[in-house]
């Protein structure tokens, strides 16, 4: 074998290993990596969120693991001055780049706070809807983030997961249905195909 080859095959093997260690040990995307989340999202688009969320003018609603507000600004602007988008990031300098954002486009309710998404500080039953986009496979105990999630969100409320293949933490569609059912979640419906999705849950 060549060099080249050689080296061409030592480059794919170090990805795999990378790949394979990141699966096996999730976290949060480091804000010093922050243009992984910046750039394009492909299927996972906003028009395809906005689709399948449904949010409305005046509703309350929760995204966790914002990035540096990927979704949010959107997301603002549809719930209107009249609603509410609460933040939550592990990373506190993903919230502050967020909130500078959107105070910069003048998003007045937009608001957020730094902490662990396997125990939120709200109260039961506070938000209208909740979404988590390429972020549940990131957290260690995704089935204590899907009980919060459950928890926080009001009984007739609904939770959008999105995923896309290509990320270590991808959760695929089967696993998400059966974490999410076991907390009491319904899959109500899904837009997109199995490697780059977003899926509708309600309570």
């Amino acid at each position: 074998m060549s060099a080249a080859r050689r080296a061409v095959a030592a480059g794919a093997a170090a990805l795999v290993a990378a790949g394979w260690w990141w699966r096996k040990h999730p976290s949060a995307c480091p804000y010093s990596q922050r243009f992984w989340v910046e750039a394009p999202h492909p299927l996972i688009t906003r028009q395809r969120l906005r689709r399948l969320l449904e949010p409305r003018p005046g509703e309350r609603v929760l995204e966790i693991g914002p990035g540096t507000g990927y979704y949010t600004l959107d997301l603002a602007e549809w719930v209107g001055a009249d609603g509410r988008v609460e933040i939550f990031d592990l990373q506190h300098e993903m919230v502050d780049h967020t909130l500078l954002r959107a105070a910069e486009r003048g998003l007045a309710n937009v608001g957020g706070i730094q902490g662990d998404a396997q125990s939120l500080p709200y109260e039961d039953g506070a938000f209208d809807a909740a979404l988590l986009v390429a972020v549940l496979g990131e957290i260690p105990d995704q089935d204590a983030a899907l009980r919060e999630v459950a928890r926080v969100v009001r009984p007739d409320g609904r939770l959008v997961v999105g995923e896309l293949a290509g990320d270590p933490h991808f959760v695929t569609v089967r696993s998400l249905r059966r974490r999410a059912g076991a907390v009491g979640l319904r899959l109500e419906r899904r837009d997109g195909p199995p490697f780059g999705y977003f899926a509708r849950f309600e309570r």
